[in-house]
């Protein structure tokens, strides 16, 4: 059995965080996570798509923001369980808790903190007759390496922030880009559709709206698909494509987590925002999971919601001790490999 003082369940961007915020309070922590790798969606589903709302970085690429948390959290040594799913929990007598995975690895600790962003998800398909046969043979439903479609035609179907996201920046990438959307107005950021707007005008990317994708055509891969404009068309489009990108969102589910007795609003966790406790002292929800009266799902906000966490499962395990909140800036960070960073100290000289 796995021991540890904090099990993080979630090893995306908040879940490595709060590693590192429980480090300062020389708190071990160990994080469970179904996918293979650290990093959530961040890694999984855009680890090239940029990021403009991390503080100090203007901008900074999924992918990269992972690699410098796992750098950033090195020194305070967590464990990983990945790929197994949380499955099952248990509290003990003494108020701690087991969490057993599917494949039976169980995990003892006394403070618990689901990190799982939007749970388990499924992308949401399109209803195409044929589309099975083409999936991972042109059919993609996330673009993990951009460089898989250079100098390729693609066609990009959504109308939401990632099909406008991507479309933008395959238009550097891909020989051809096509937006199919069916409605005339985006649910994206203004300023990616006037970006949109902008590459149609430089004959960059190809806009068809309104319009649908209603079927695929191949022999052993996606060779063309069929598009249908809905408004004045006397005929329906062929186009001859390399890769169909439907990108209609993700249908979040909490999986087994939801069996756990917690208080469940809208597939997510209720916490109280003092220190994102849930409804069972000693587990607490962060990050995207969770939900509150003004909840934004932002990195950010996760980042924050850990620190709180931390702060709150120190006292929990340690109701004796009375913990004083050092600035990093002052106090350096000392990790358990027996590392010490510190910042530089002036030097003061004596007048003569």
């Amino acid at each position: 059995m796995i021991k540890t003082d904090i099990l993080i369940i979630g090893a995306g961007p908040t879940g490595l965080f709060a590693v590192f915020e429980a480090g300062l309070l020389k708190l071990k922590c160990h994080l469970i996570d179904a996918l293979p790798q650290a990093g959530g969606q961040c890694s999984e589903i855009y680890p090239k798509k940029p990021i403009y709302d991390i503080p100090g970085f203007p901008e900074v690429l999924a992918g990269d923001l992972v690699d410098n948390l796992m750098e950033q959290i090195k020194p305070f040594q967590p464990g990983f369980t990945l790929g197994e799913r949380a499955e099952t929990i248990k509290k003990l007598a003494d108020g701690s808790f087991v969490v057993t995975t599917n494949k039976g690895t169980e995990h003892h600790a006394p403070i618990v903190a689901i990190a799982g962003g939007l749970g388990s998800f499924e992308p949401r398909k399109p209803l195409l007759e044929n589309l099975a046969k083409f999936e991972d043979n042109g059919v993609a439903y996330m673009i993990k390496d951009p460089e898989v479609y250079r100098d390729k035609k693609v066609v990009i179907a959504g109308g939401g922030d990632s099909a406008l996201d991507w479309s933008i920046f395959l238009a550097n990438v891909a020989s051809e880009v096509t937006l199919v959307h069916r409605r005339n107005e985006f649910r994206g950021a203004l300023d990616s559709v006037e970006k949109v707007q902008e590459l149609k005008n430089q004959g960059k990317i190809n806009l068809v709206t309104p319009g649908e994708i209603i079927g695929l055509n191949g022999i052993n891969s996606l060779e063309s698909v069929l598009i249908r404009k809905t408004t004045d068309a006397k005929e329906d489009i062929t186009l001859a494509v390399d890769a169909f990108i439907p990108l209609f969102g993700l249908s979040p589910k909490l999986g087994p987590i939801g069996d756990w007795g917690l208080e469940i609003e809208k597939n997510a966790i209720k916490v109280d925002t003092f220190d994102y406790q849930t409804n069972i002292p000693g587990i607490y929800a962060i990050g995207d999971v969770n939900t509150y009266p003004g909840k934004l799902k932002l990195i950010l906000c996760g980042f924050h919601e850990a620190t709180l966490m931390c702060q709150s499962a120190f006292q929990k395990i340690f109701p004796d001790k009375k913990y004083v909140m050092k600035y990093t800036t002052v106090g350096g960070v000392s990790g358990f490999d027996g590392s010490k960073k510190e910042a530089p100290k002036a030097v003061v000289k004596a007048i003569e």
